[in-house]
């Protein structure tokens, strides 16, 4: 594998949420420089350092706007 693709929201109590896309990794955080320390630990945990993938962030937003 030499990529990884982890899909970002916000999460509804504050911070962030991190779903892998074809893996079984998730994770949470505060800010975004911690979510990013928290994916790499996950990623290391999950996979050998030979087998280790390049993180992709898709970060998705909601917005409401008025009509």
């Amino acid at each position: 594998m030499t990529d990884i693709h982890f899909v970002v929201e916000d999460a509804p109590e504050g911070g962030y949420l991190a779903r892998a896309t074809g893996a079984d990794i998730f994770t949470e955080a505060d800010d975004l420089n911690a979510l990013h320390a928290q994916l790499r630990d996950a990623v290391r945990c999950h996979f050998d350092t030979v087998d280790r993938p390049s993180i992709h962030l898709h970060i998705t937003r909601e917005e409401v706007i008025a009509a």
